[in-house]
């Protein structure tokens, strides 16, 4: 079997995009770049780049390899408010049509990286096996799907903050209802719960 002779050529392009943006090629890119493209393709987004990019937000729920090779694909970024990191350590993603309101949510098989072997006996590095056998594999292999309903609070939603308030401690302004309310005050985070420094 041919590495990569029969690949279309769209994957092709966005695999090498991917590869391009993310600064290696490995499995969680070609994992990144098909469940995307069939994630697009369930929820009805075929230019998420064009004229389609104000009609969708993904949530990742990994902070690996996938999530730069989802964020390529998508166009969806955390600065334009369209990629949503929910970080459940799980190779998955949530695709959401704003426009229909559907939602497909996809996970990688676990079982996808033993199957690599059946693809391509003759690489013996598991991760090289994984990187071309995933590029070829059928879709139900890679991933399960499922039909979801998410519900967007408009505080989470892209455009312009909907708030902004200044905390009570630090002075420091908090945007977009991230601000907690504690003894009558309005905190920010991590004068509230305590911060990821000190």
């Amino acid at each position: 079997m041919s590495k990569t002779k029969n690949l279309p050529t769209e994957f092709e392009n966005l695999l090498e995009e991917s590869v391009r943006t993310h600064g290696h090629l490995c499995p969680g890119q070609v994992l990144g770049v098909r469940m995307s493209m069939h994630g697009l393709n369930l929820i009805g987004i075929n230019n998420p780049r064009g004229e389609d990019r104000k009609k969708l937000i993904v949530y990742v729920e990994i902070d690996r390899c996938a999530t730069d090779a989802i964020q390529s694909v998508t166009g969806c970024s955390a600065g334009k408010r369209s990629l949503k990191l929910v970080d459940y350590g799980k190779m998955a993603a949530t695709f959401v049509n704003l426009d229909t309101g559907k939602a497909v949510r996809l996970f990688a098989m676990e079982d996808s990286k033993d199957k690599a072997k059946n693809y391509f006996p003759d690489i013996e590095d598991k991760y090289k096996c994984q990187t071309e056998a995933y590029k070829v594999m059928p879709i139900e292999e890679l991933f399960e799907w499922k039909e979801v309903e998410v519900k967007i609070p408009e505080q989470d939603m892209p455009g312009r903050p909907k708030r902004r308030i200044q905390c009570e401690s630090c002075g420091e302004h908090v945007q977009d209802s991230r601000d907690i309310e504690v003894n009558g005050k309005l905190l920010c985070k991590a004068c509230a719960q305590g911060g990821y420094y000190s």
